[in-house]
């Protein structure tokens, strides 16, 4: 069971790490909202980085959003540096759960998921990066467990919709549930979408170190999973989905890897029938798909050399047609966004015998939410901690590393997230 009481040596339930970082400021924000969720209804919490005047401004910053002068003088602040063992060893010893902001993860996060494992600090964090969370299993997980630390990655849009959203649509399917296809569609404002360059570079480098995430997987000797039912054929590089009327590509993101680990997890330590999962992204029409097929193979072709790397962060907005910018998106167009993932299933209906012919029901669930970069993943790994914090009997037995729905099985999550914009629901 997680530890999760404060102490008067450990006094905070949170620490956000990376407060001051794009993404970090809203993460302040929405831990001020809901701290009343809490404990007992309090939650005592503190912010964390390099800049102490940097912290100070984004404390006074949520305080002025949101109407909560208070947070002045009630949110500690703590100097803190990934390139500073023991200023990061100090942070930890102070925390129940780190929250940690600070991106890209290959590069900043590896010392501050070692320094909560050492210090007993749990760690959650928004990564959508396959190779830091999966070489975070492989290096920490053993150590994690004989510490008792859960350490919990892609809590954020990547991949708790589609995390939850798988483990939600088998729980609601009368029967057993064999194969999910997921279709992201994200809807923007007059202003339009943008996303911050941080996710960019992530991007970048992921994709240009692909060859060493393979020989990573391979170090897990895992076995490959069993086929229950039809087996789930993949779809092309680019089709038009009847499910979400579009042009649709297979999504690049998290999502597959995360959702193949929770189900590695579930059929492993709890002999459930693992779930085969396809993802895919909508990119509206024709015009779109050239753009992007444009865009594309520029990105390809210099993501292989260091100076066409140098070139694509050095600009962002020029390669991805303004879709990345360096200042991130205004407050209007993420009021103005939203995200869909429409979750198509097939299974064994109660009473029929997976072992005998083709899976003979479906269902059809969706998860909706607000903007997914700065809206949407704050409040899912605010409540992520939340629930943490609240249902520590309900998380698995001994500390780790882990997804969201090996984490989160148990546990009223989705609930959770139902009260704060996301929306869980069957079609």
């Amino acid at each position: 069971m997680a530890r999760v009481e404060t102490s008067s040596s450990r006094p905070y339930h949170l620490v956000i790490f990376g407060a001051s970082g794009f993404t970090g400021q809203f993460v302040v924000e929405e831990v001020a909202r809901t701290a009343s969720e809490g404990p007992k209804g309090t939650l005592k919490w503190a912010v964390a980085g390099r800049s102490k005047q940097k912290l100070e401004k984004v404390v006074e910053q949520a305080a002025g959003v949101l109407s909560k002068p208070e947070l002045r003088t009630e949110v500690d602040i703590i100097v803190a540096d990934v390139e500073e063992p023991d200023s990061l060893a100090a942070m930890c010893k102070q925390a129940v759960i780190v929250l940690n902001c600070v991106g890209p993860y290959r590069f900043f996060g590896e010392a501050v998921v070692k320094a909560c494992v050492e210090n007993g600090a749990h760690h959650i964090d928004i990564s959508g990066e396959p190779q830091f969370l999966e070489g975070m299993q492989l290096n920490y997980n053993s150590q994690a467990a004989d510490k008792g630390v859960y350490v919990i990655g892609s809590c954020g849009f990547d991949s708790i919709p589609a995390d939850m959203g798988v483990l939600y649509t088998r729980d609601q399917f009368k029967g057993t549930l064999t194969a999910v296809e997921s279709f992201l569609t994200v809807s923007a404002g007059p202003d339009g979408a943008s996303i911050h360059d941080g996710t960019w570079q992530s991007a970048i480098y992921g994709l240009a170190d692909k060859q060493k995430l393979q020989s990573l997987r391979r170090k897990f000797n895992h076995k490959p999973l069993p086929t229950v039912g039809s087996k789930l054929k993949r779809r092309g590089a680019l089709f038009f989905s009847n499910e979400i009327q579009q042009y649709t590509l297979p999504f690049m993101g998290t999502d597959p890897s995360v959702v193949k680990r929770t189900q590695r997890f579930l059929a492993e330590e709890q002999h459930a029938t693992p779930v085969q999962y396809g993802a895919y992204a909508g990119i509206g029409g024709i015009g779109n798909v050239f753009k992007l097929m444009f865009a594309g193979m520029i990105f390809w072709f210099l993501v292989k050399f260091s100076f066409g790397r140098n070139l694509l962060i050095k600009h962002p907005e020029f390669f991805s047609f303004g879709f990345f910018t360096k200042a991130g998106p205004s407050r209007k167009q993420m009021e103005d966004s939203a995200f869909q993932f429409a979750f198509y299933g097939e299974g064994y209906t109660d009473g029929a015998d997976p072992s005998q012919g083709k899976p003979n029901g479906k269902i059809r669930t969706l998860v909706r939410g607000p903007e997914a970069g700065y809206v949407a993943t704050p409040i899912a790994m605010v409540q992520a901690a939340l629930t943490m914090l609240n249902e520590s009997t309900a998380l698995p037995k001994k500390g780790g590393v882990y997804t969201p729905g090996a984490a989160f099985v148990n546990t009223t999550l989705v609930n959770r997230l139902n009260k704060h914009g996301f929306q869980f629901s069957v079609i």
